[in-house]
């Protein structure tokens, strides 16, 4: 139905929706039928781009007339009954430029609006209907969210009691009450004409009678709305063939029904009506039809057609709702199932220890809520350190990238300060590439970007070339459109945006030519520019959304998606430009995110190298972390002993996670890796090592060469995973070692503690039992995992570590030994951990993961190594439990 203009050219979505007539009175010139349809068509763009993060409307102008024009009152109309206020200027501006009228449109958001919290999507209509009365009403959204919350809420609780009446219903409640019998008329097969029935109509009860000849056809119209009213209610009776003023039985004349044709039309639309499930059962529509005889004087004069519907637990439509969005640049409907998922999407209720950093019951529909721990800092923090904006003053950032950019190319400060020159405060964030930044593919022929955030101008993205290069305006555009697309939804900016794509070629002899630029396609408003230090400072908080993140690990434990933010170190970590950080060596302190950081730089590796998943390799220790990172299906995972079997022939780059407890027992891993990514010697491929020393759970050889040969590394110092009461214990433990350093330890990585940050402000709790007896362990953590159950916890929060997979084992075996129904859940190793069910395993095999309730079995007679302890105390983020028994 529409088009979008032409990608290559495009940094916004731009939707042609052809030729339209506009003007008052061109308008009531148009015939109603070429009306309603260049309105329905404006309408439904304008429905897209809203539900879309924003975008323009392009009309063609098909009136002669010189002078600019209005749009007409019926289109003004239809967009403030689309965004349900009078204020068209809050979600829409318009400018005439040619023969072309442009409709800037600015990104829904279910934050404050002129009067009530707005829904969180934009929609024509729900085409979600109920009874009120007499009357069948179509829900408006905000009266669907109600609705369907409450439906999900009973459905969720196995409460499909709370969709029915009441059992205490008066006279007028009851449909089927003595003086109100619809079912006894229901079950009646013979009718005379003229009958009164016994009842009016009424919130269950509906008549209709026909003035067409067409019955079919008027039942196929009108059964989508009655039985999706009384379904989504209540419950009710339609009888087709009753006056309703008169309440007399007139029936549907046999010589213009065919009773077969009849029932199969109303079956037939009844099962075409959408509906969505919040219940397990998924049961259909329940109703019955029944088709009665209706005599006059003896004679069979026709039938009352009598449509029984009872109550449904979950929601029936009448037709998919009236909402639109753009997928893939096309303008595509909603489905039922996408509606209620984005309608119903809501934060999740996470603990009191993580803190709201993005509240999506105030941003754009695609919005993810984003949350950080409550110690770590905060978007404005974060943007203020990384990009601070100071009065008066425009700033070059990061400025070692800069100057490192500025030796590389002569003549690019030149460039650059011409550029800027107009702009006298903001800051010009540089980049070797913007398209990785934002998980796009690199262009090598590009040498730079830069992302220019000034006051009195709308964000521009400089794309700096070395040679004109065939395809840099596409790389230019797609770059700036996808920066656009997720500053509104991911990073939740609510202001009008666009960023504006400039393509320039460097000329060390000549300075630069700009030889493409944005501005002279389409001319936005002025209310596009940034004014006040507030604006740019808001738009910078969604870029740091944007850049630094990343999916929650909780997401799949909790059922909902929702964003973490890294840290400034961890996010400097990952910015090092890889062709120069070939090979690298991360030591992290535990909790300081080293798997975080690691997947992430794969999806990086993939995009700089234009590589395929098959193509980068994860290798761990230990099979529930492959398992864990497989699952995310975004590389190659493989244990240790796996790497070392495997011929490895499409593997290019290598990331090697946990590497402190690699062994060589199966061969040189180091080495082997190193020569795999040096096969091509023109481009060797990436080989990063994460490590904690202070984690090493044996004492045998890891292969891991000397620190002084460790030529390239990078230290992450900052704890961000553990609680306050956890993290002090930690502390104390990695004193102890650091006081008597165990001999797998290097004493160089020693220092590494003294940089330590320990985050602080999130309240957990830390209880150490000692001389248990062994059976006694299994009480404490049965009656403990009780407790917790019924506090709100689940079983896939808790790990239960012993020191040994063999004392795992046999730990498993009692623990499941109790009469079933006295098992409090299902327990399975740490392989699964998407399984709700209590991960029991050893220490060693559950490194690199994490749980927020940790139970410690350890024996108390028995030398621990203080490594172990170390590793066991981190793996947990809120409780930790730590039980030393006496085996004897």
């Amino acid at each position: 139905m529409y088009s979008l203009m032409g990608n290559q050219f495009n940094p916004d979505l731009v939707i042609n929706v052809g030729e339209v007539t506009l003007g008052e009175q061109n308008r009531k010139k148009l015939e109603k039928t070429q009306r309603d349809q260049e309105k329905k068509k404006v309408e439904e763009a304008a429905c897209a781009l809203l539900n879309s993060g924003g975008g323009v409307i392009q009309i063609t102008v098909t009136t002669k007339e010189a002078h600019q024009v209005e749009m007409g009152l019926d289109l003004e109309k239809a967009l403030r009954e689309l965004i349900q206020s009078p204020d068209l200027p809050s979600f829409f501006e318009t400018e005439q430029q040619g023969r072309y009228f442009y409709l800037f449109v600015k990104s829904w958001n279910s934050g404050p609006s002129s009067g009530d919290r707005l829904p969180r999507i934009c929609s024509l209509s729900s085409n979600l209907y109920y009874r009120s009365g007499t009357s069948v009403l179509c829900m408006t959204s905000n009266f669907a969210f109600d609705t369907l919350k409450e439906k999900k809420r009973a459905a969720e609780g196995s409460m499909m009691n709370e969709c029915l009446p009441s059992k205490k219903k008066t006279q007028d409640e009851d449909p089927n009450s003595e003086s109100h019998s619809p079912n006894q008329v229901f079950q009646t097969a013979r009718f005379e004409y003229g009958d009164i029935l016994p009842f009016p109509e009424s919130q269950y009860v509906e008549f209709k009678q026909f003035s067409t000849s067409n019955i079919t056809k008027y039942v196929k119209n009108i059964i989508p709305e009655y039985i999706s009213a009384f379904a989504n209610a209540k419950g009710g009776y339609l009888f087709i063939g009753v006056d309703d003023k008169s309440k007399r039985v007139l029936g549907c004349e046999k010589n213009n029904v065919d009773c077969n044709t009849l029932e199969r039309t109303i079956t037939e639309s009844i099962l075409k009506l959408p509906v969505v499930h919040f219940c397990s059962t998924q049961p259909l529509v329940d109703y019955k039809i029944r088709i009665a005889d209706v005599f006059h004087n003896g004679t069979l004069h026709g039938y009352l057609c009598m449509i029984q519907v009872k109550p449904f637990c979950c929601a029936v439509f009448s037709e998919a709702p009236s909402s639109w969005m753009v997928k893939d640049r096309l303008v595509c409907s909603l489905t039922p199932s996408e509606w209620v998922d984005m309608m119903m999407d809501t934060n999740p209720e996470l603990s009191e220890d993580f803190e709201s950093q993005l509240n999506i019951s105030q941003c754009p529909p695609n919005c993810k809520p984003v949350y950080s721990k409550k110690s770590l800092e905060h978007k404005k923090e974060l943007q203020q350190r990384l990009f601070p904006v100071h009065p008066g003053h425009l700033r070059y950032t990061p400025e070692p990238l800069w100057k490192e950019l500025c030796s590389e190319h002569e003549g690019l400060q030149e460039l650059m300060n011409n550029q800027i020159l107009p702009f006298s405060q903001g800051v010009l964030i540089l980049s070797r590439s913007w398209a990785v930044d934002l998980k796009l593919q690199e262009n090598q022929g590009v040498l730079c970007d830069a992302l220019l955030i000034a006051q009195n101008s709308p964000p521009i993205l400089y794309t700096i070339l070395g040679e004109q290069v065939e395809d840099g305006w596409f790389y230019c555009t797609q770059t700036a459109f996808t920066l656009k697309q997720k500053l509104v939804n991911m990073g939740g900016y609510t202001g009008n945006l666009y960023v504006m794509p400039k393509l320039l070629l460097l000329h060390p002899e000549s300075n630069a030519q700009s030889f493409w630029d944005f501005s002279a396609v389409i001319n936005y408003p002025k209310s596009y520019n940034l004014g006040v230090i507030q604006k740019m400072e808001a738009l910078l908080q969604s870029l740091v959304v944007v850049l630094l993140g990343f999916r929650s690990f909780l997401s799949d434990q909790l059922g909902c998606e929702f964003l973490n933010l890294l840290t400034v170190e961890q996010y400097e970590v990952l910015s090092k430009n890889l062709r120069k950080h070939r090979e690298l060596f991360i030591h992290g302190l535990p909790g300081t995110g080293k798997t975080v950081i690691a997947l992430n730089i794969i999806e990086k590796i993939k995009n700089v190298f234009h590589c395929e998943l098959n193509n980068v390799l994860y290798v761990c220790e230990n099979q529930p972390l492959r398992n864990f990172v497989s699952n995310k299906r975004i590389c190659q995972a493989k244990t240790r002993k796996g790497f070392m079997k495997d011929d490895c022939k499409d593997i290019q780059h290598i990331i090697i996670d946990e590497a402190q407890n690699f062994r060589t027992e199966d061969g040189n891993w180091f080495k082997r890796a190193r020569d795999i990514i040096k096969r091509e010697k023109d481009s060797p491929g990436i080989l990063w090592i994460f490590l904690d020393y202070f984690q090493t759970t044996h004492i045998m050889n890891s292969g891991l060469p000397r620190i002084s040969a460790q030529k390239s590394r990078e230290e992450l110092t900052k704890v961000v995973r553990n609680s306050d009461e956890i993290a002090r214990l930690l502390q104390g433990e990695l004193d102890k070692v650091k006081r008597c350093p165990p001999d797998n330890i290097p004493p160089e990585s020693l220092d590494m503690l003294l940089k330590a940050n320990w985050c602080s402000g999130v309240k957990g709790t830390l209880k150490i039992e000692k001389n248990l007896r062994w059976e006694g362990t299994v009480s404490y953590v049965k009656k403990k995992c009780k407790s917790l159950f019924k506090k709100g916890y689940s079983p896939k929060d808790v790990a239960v570590l012993l020191n040994t997979r063999e004392n795992a084992e046999s730990y498993g075996n009692i623990l499941l030994r109790a009469p079933r129904k006295k098992k409090v859940v299902q327990v399975s190793d740490a392989s699964n951990l998407q399984g709700d069910h209590i991960v029991l395993d050893s220490v060693r095999r559950f490194s690199g993961l994490e749980r927020p309730i940790v139970f410690g079995i350890l024996p108390q007679n028995t030398a621990i190594l203080r490594n172990l302890l170390v590793c066991l105390i981190s793996r947990a983020n809120k409780k930790l439990y730590i039980l030393w028994y006496n085996k004897s």
